[in-house]
């Protein structure tokens, strides 16, 4: 995988990412997958865009603050595909729109983890140990 794209774990599941633009852009599928343990994340993706209608104007036009998703090429067991990808801006208010108790969690990890180009720090993506770190400084 090149410089630019990166696997990152949550909760032991794969999330693809790619810089884009100086910034990390994270696969919705993937993000979908790890909060819902959906089976089919892209059915889930459009039955999120039938309910959320406000979601669905920033998913196909954009908003103020928001940039449409993006299709992406990345490479998959099937050959080079492009697939749905948003910056984190935009997971963030996609996440506002799955129910899911590993919601709270994986904001955590996403705000962590869109740092790591930004502050050229090596970002552990072990939520248990970034967690104890937080609680250590917050002693200390």
């Amino acid at each position: 995988m090149s410089e630019n794209k990166k696997i990152a774990i949550f909760q032991k599941k794969e999330i693809r990412k790619i810089i884009y633009k100086n910034e990390w852009w994270f696969v919705i599928n993937d993000i979908i997958t790890a909060l819902t343990n959906s089976k089919d994340p892209a059915q889930y993706f459009k039955r999120i865009k039938i309910r959320d209608k406000e979601l669905k104007q920033l998913i196909e036009k954009g908003g103020v603050q928001f940039v449409p998703p993006l299709r992406l090429e990345f490479e998959t067991q099937g050959g080079k595909q492009k697939m749905y990808c948003w910056n984190t801006e935009g997971i963030f208010r996609l996440i506002q729109s799955v129910p899911s108790p590993k919601a709270e969690p994986f904001k955590r990890w996403l705000a962590k983890n869109a740092l790591e180009k930004k502050t050229s720090k090596k970002v552990s993506t072990d939520e248990n140990y970034l967690d104890a770190h937080e609680n250590k400084k917050r002693i200390e």
